[in-house]
């Protein structure tokens, strides 16, 4: 029988070898760039008044990148759904023209390494990241095929953006515009684009508030938001960054509506603090919880306006509140002025007053880190209360294409940096 020697190690030594190979793997894993994702665009739904459903259809929205990389993901929403719903196909492509896509650029979308999707009622998906180059200001094109009934679609109704419907069947995967028959100005079921930004990409700002953030009285398609004057500013400064739109007309910082979404203070989680990157928020919303309670409805009621008066300090302490959930995450978080609108319907002395009064708050508390006074910059120097005309769109209310341009040039962007 042949005798086998067997070399045992000393115990300390093994110990100390282990220990130095555990410490290299961390050296390697630390010195391993992470991955930089950054939300490029984001909207912020509600349920709809009107609920739309879509059966054995494919649904292609346009989003318009505020920042560009070298690959994507997107998260769908069936937040506002009352089933499950089943995407069988999901594709990503840059936009040519209309429903049309540059040829060769749409990719299938998986989850999980799944070519279709169950979302459940109140519940998001995120996809598996997709290998799509998208430059900053590119379109792209999101395909969206169910076979089955969707249920009331969770959608953003005012858009501003040609998207388009099919007809019966799954077109997710053409890059031909025949199929999709029908256009609609709302998007559905998406809620975010990410992109895997270079290092330059300082990471995403999120713009929460009503109407004016959500583009009223800017033309469709053009991009000519406030919010899309800034990220365009800020694409070709040195404090390049996304900039998010989380504007839902209508909506309030205090009161939910059937029609115009939940409070702010209810959504500021979903649709600003859970953004990819994100760096900052500017908070520029009020005056609808000022205003609507005094705009004229008819004798039968409108449900989907508040009319729930509330003070100057009920509005400060709703800020306080943003501000509070903004500053726990480590983020930075600025103050915009709310703009005069004497002239529309639901202007009065005391909603003035109020107006005045949240206004001074903003500019001299120091409850944020900075303020953008767009009143400033927008109001007729000769009448405070009033827009300018040059920026009024016509209701005295929203900024024209000049006001929003007269907006986004008046951030400060030393704030960002």
């Amino acid at each position: 029988m042949m005798n086998r020697t067997t070399s045992v190690e000393p115990r300390p030594r093994r110990a100390l070898l282990a220990l130095a190979l555990g410490l290299l793997c961390a050296i390697a894993h630390a010195d391993k760039p992470s991955q930089h994702w950054v939300a490029t665009w984001s909207t912020s739904n509600a349920a709809s008044d009107s609920p739309i459903t879509f059966s054995n259809q494919t649904i292609r929205d346009v989003v318009h990148a505020t920042v560009g990389g070298n690959a994507i993901r997107i998260r769908l929403s069936n937040t506002f759904g009352t089933r499950t719903i089943r995407f069988d196909a999901v594709f990503v492509g840059l936009q040519k023209e209309a429903a049309t896509l540059v040829a060769g650029s749409n990719h299938q979308v998986t989850f999980s390494g799944s070519r279709s999707i169950s979302i459940p009622e109140g519940a998001e998906a995120l996809s598996d990241p997709v290998s799509l180059p998208v430059g900053s200001g590119q379109n792209l094109a999101i395909s969206l095929f169910t076979a089955g009934e969707t249920g009331p679609a969770t959608v953003h109704g005012s858009a501003l953006q040609t998207n388009y419907v099919s007809d019966a069947g799954n077109f997710a995967a053409e890059e031909g515009a025949k199929a999709f028959a029908r256009t609609t100005e709302s998007w559905f079921f998406l809620s975010a684009v990410d992109v895997l930004a270079a290092p330059e990409v300082k990471g995403a700002l999120v713009a929460l508030g009503d109407s004016i953030t959500d583009g009223a009285s800017a033309r469709t398609d053009k991009n000519e938001r406030w919010t899309d004057v800034l990220a365009r500013r800020l694409s070709a400064g040195h404090s390049e960054m996304a900039v998010l739109n989380a504007g839902i007309g209508g909506n309030r910082v205090l009161t939910s509506s059937p029609c115009w979404g939940a409070n702010a203070l209810a959504r500021v989680g979903r649709d600003v603090l859970s953004q990819e990157g994100i760096k900052a928020v500017i908070l520029f919303e009020g005056t609808n919880d000022i205003g609507q309670p005094d705009t004229p409805v008819p004798a039968e009621g409108n449900p989907c306006m508040s009319r729930t008066q509330i003070s100057a300090d009920d509005l400060i302490a709703g800020y306080k509140q943003v501000i509070a959930r903004t500053h726990a995450r480590g983020l930075k978080i600025f103050g915009a002025t709310i703009l005069p609108y004497q002239g529309f319907a639901g202007w009065t002395a005391q909603g003035e007053a109020k107006r005045v009064a949240v206004n001074q708050w903003i500019r001299t508390s120091g409850g944020f880190d900075g303020v953008i006074d767009f009143d400033a910059a927008l109001r007729e120097p000769a009448n405070p209360v009033r827009l300018a005309p040059q920026y009024d769109s016509g209701d005295h209310l929203h900024p024209g294409t000049a006001g929003h341009e007269a907006m986004g040039n008046a951030v400060d962007l030393a704030l960002f940096r």
